[in-house]
């Protein structure tokens, strides 16, 4: 039998035994690359088991897959990142937008030529379009009309040499005028501050109150109503004016006797001539124009001596007043009385 024959069946498996120690010391080292946890195991051996068979991962994924992915992952970071997400979509989207928006709104320049203002000079010729900027950086002199179909912005002040025709104009702002004319109507929505002198060459209506805080000149008021809070001073005469009142004569001119009158309601006199057989009662009564707003109050004055001899009084109402005498006047005399009205 060959020498091979004689080895012991042993003999062929003493290298295998040899190794293992170097196997075991592999897997260790491979247990405590691979561990996620940072424990390392001294007493464990190689992952595989004894048999050769390989080991069961599914179930090692089943057991620690939530758990293991809610470890492995914060939920506030993951949070924190969809809102990062968020905020960048909402900025490019206002980007984009903002961009657009600029591009739409630039307009072009376009450098006119010696040529092109010769060409507008002695033509009418149309320069550019509405996304175009003609811009002119010198003085301009326009001999001619300038006509101005859309707007027009004035960065700097304006100043107008001649006459200045506007259809319309709204300021919103503080605005000086040298002199302004307006051969129309003007109305002012908010207060009105003058500083100068107001002259109105026709009339001035005003439907709400007034209020002057300086004198007030004019050579006439006309008035519905005049209230005064203070004192009034004349430093002229009062006039009454208005249409003279009616007149119905009375008994106490006797036979053949007259009487006439003059002024108006607020003033006037009566002149009385009397006749023959004239008796006690009343020479005269005086028919107002217009009716008081209640009794009015009669002051009366006796023209000449035989007047003053007579015992008269007055009857008074707010339609009329009467001049009287309580006893017999004498007959064929003239005198008269100046009345006074006031309510």
């Amino acid at each position: 039998m060959p020498e091979e024959d004689k080895k012991s069946p042993d003999a062929s498996t003493e290298p295998a035994a040899a190794e293992a120690p170097q196997d075991d010391i592999d897997a260790l080292e491979g247990a405590q690359s691979t561990s996620t946890d940072g424990v390392i195991d001294a007493t464990g051996s190689s992952s595989e088991p004894a048999d050769g068979s390989k080991p069961d991962t599914k179930s090692g994924k089943k057991k620690g897959g939530i758990k293991g992915l809610l470890k492995r992952f914060n939920i506030y970071l993951l949070l924190f990142i969809f809102i990062l997400a968020i905020a960048g979509v909402i900025i490019a989207v206002a980007y984009f937008q903002s961009k657009s928006a600029s591009t739409t709104s630039t307009l072009k320049t376009q450098d006119l030529t010696q040529a092109t203002l010769d060409q507008v000079a002695n033509s009418d010729a149309a320069i550019g379009d509405s996304q175009q900027v003609l811009t002119v950086r010198s003085s301009t002199v326009f001999s001619g009309k300038v006509l101005i179909r859309s707007g027009l912005e004035v960065a700097g002040n304006l100043n107008v040499g001649g006459t200045l025709a506007l259809n319309n104009i709204s300021v919103s702002g503080a605005g000086q005028f040298g002199q302004v004319q307006i051969n129309k109507n003007l109305a002012v929505a908010g207060d009105t501050s003058l500083q100068g002198g107001l002259t109105v060459s026709k009339s001035l209506q005003v439907n709400g109150g007034a209020t002057f805080a300086g004198p007030v000149s004019a050579p006439q008021i006309t008035t519905s109503n005049l209230q005064l809070n203070s004192d009034l001073i004349l430093t002229k005469h009062i006039v009454a004016g208005g249409p003279t009142p009616s007149r119905s004569p009375g008994p106490a001119l006797g036979g053949g006797g007259s009487v006439s009158n003059s002024g108006s309601d607020t003033a006037g006199s009566v002149s009385i001539n009397t006749g023959g057989g004239a008796s006690a009662g009343c020479f005269v009564t005086v028919n107002f124009t217009s009716r008081y707003n209640t009794t009015p109050r009669i002051l009366l004055t006796p023209v000449g001596s035989s007047a003053g001899e007579i015992n008269y009084y007055v009857n008074r109402t707010a339609n009329n007043f009467s001049i009287c005498t309580s006893t017999p006047p004498p007959s064929s005399s003239s005198f008269g009385f100046d009345y006074f009205v006031i309510n």
